[in-house]
């Protein structure tokens, strides 16, 4: 077993946080997300700060002032829990973060598709996902947070931009011949675990918005089939890709992408109707993957970076992912209650563990794409406070509120 030695001041540090109520530090998590938040743009060159892309000379290249500025689905994912944070919380500050933040991109990024309307590389320059819709990353889970943000601030330019993102998702995005969502690399028609969490979500959404049952179809479509494609009957846990051409699986059980899994269904079962004839079936697949990820969480409430390599770090993401996933399951009454011990421990070991005195979440694996080789998974970098990670942990806070609130 790992040994962690902490200094008289760190000790201090861990046990003043673990004393302190569930409110009080999921409230300082937000702030603190909010105090790293810095809207704007800055130069790479002459690092000049840049309120609004209209201030950037011409030729001056800029990124964004803050990691949390930008267009990428962890912000789509940070936006809905600030704005579900903010609901139950009934403060407003969270809640008009994501509305700031999508103001702002709307507010932005014409000068960039301006700028750089002949660059294909669109990633190397700010809102270049906004316009391009490149892969499902650059719209699926922001398109989402939009929708949340729509529903008290009305602008049609919102409207028109969720249109123009349900056209493409369901007309235009390349798929297996059964409908499944599939990728260009590394290899014609991959299948990443990641896209179910970066369509779904918007696709249940949109169902909901338009009252339109295709939408719900195509969602549930695309966790049936992921659940064809991806499941480890043996391990009960889900594979990263599958490979059309070779038609296996990869090497990797990978954390974050299993999270991405069950926050989508999660995100589906709260849209879909309540007498829809397919929510049995999802929830029974949810649960059947909440038992599967139960068995790899380790004695200190944390789940590893491969779920099923012990010796592999421990990453706080998907660890935060499903205390957020199991919880909101057995608080929706979805599951049996009995299941809450496992959420509540993944939340103490976060505490514990991975948030330090600031309300800074530790050890978040950074973003990650494919490899066929177990060392890529094992050597990812983590980071603080990483995009990757706050948006869940949010969400996994204010599901632990609740089971408190409830005594369940």
């Amino acid at each position: 077993m790992k040994k962690v030695l902490f200094g008289c001041f760190c000790f201090s540090a861990v046990m003043q946080l673990c004393a302190q109520s569930n409110e009080t530090l999921v409230r300082k998590i937000a702030d603190q997300i909010i105090n790293e938040t810095k809207l704007g743009f800055e130069g790479t060159e002459n690092k000049q700060f840049y309120a609004s892309s209209k201030d950037i000379p011409e030729n001056t290249k800029v990124k964004y002032a803050s990691p949390y500025t930008g267009w990428h689905y962890t912000h789509g994912v940070l936006n809905m829990a600030m704005i579900n944070l903010g609901n139950y919380l009934n403060e407003p500050k969270y809640t008009n973060y994501a509305a700031q933040h999508v103001a702002f991109g709307f507010d932005n990024y014409k000068v960039f598709q301006q700028r750089f309307k002949n660059d294909v590389k669109h990633y190397t320059y700010p809102y270049g996902e906004f316009f391009t819709m490149d892969e499902l990353d650059d719209f699926g889970a922001m398109s989402a947070s939009i929708i949340e943000v729509y529903k008290t601030v009305k602008k049609p330019e919102y409207k028109e931009y969720l249109e123009k993102a349900a056209k493409h998702l369901t007309e235009e995005r390349l798929r297996l011949e059964d409908g499944t969502f599939v990728r260009k690399f590394p290899y014609q028609n991959t299948l990443w675990a990641d896209d179910l969490y970066m369509s779904v979500p918007f696709l249940a959404r949109m169902g909901k918005l338009t009252g339109q049952n295709k939408y719900f179809d195509d969602a549930i479509k695309q966790v049936i089939n992921f659940n064809k494609y991806l499941w480890d009957a043996d391990r009960e846990i889900y594979w990263h890709i599958w490979y059309s051409d070779l038609k296996r699986n990869g090497v990797a059980h990978w954390g974050r992408c299993n999270g991405w899994i069950m926050l989508a269904q999660i995100h589906l079962l709260d849209q879909l109707p309540q007498n829809h004839p397919k929510r049995k079936e999802l929830i029974q697949l949810l649960e059947r993957q909440i038992v599967g990820i139960a068995r790899y969480q380790n004695a200190e409430g944390l789940w590893h970076q491969i779920l099923d390599k012990n010796d592999s770090y421990t990453e706080s993401s998907c660890t935060a992912m499903f205390v957020y996933g199991i919880a909101h399951a057995v608080n929706q009454g979805w599951i049996d209650k009995r299941y809450a011990s496992i959420a509540t421990t993944g939340w103490e070991g976060l505490k514990k563990h991975k948030i330090n005195e600031l309300g800074q979440l530790k050890d978040i694996c950074v973003g990650t794409g494919i490899q066929d080789n177990l060392a890529f998974y094992y050597n990812r970098p983590v980071g603080l406070n990483e995009k990757h990670g706050t948006g869940p942990l949010l969400d996994a806070g204010v599901e632990i509120l609740k089971l408190e609130k409830s005594g369940k």
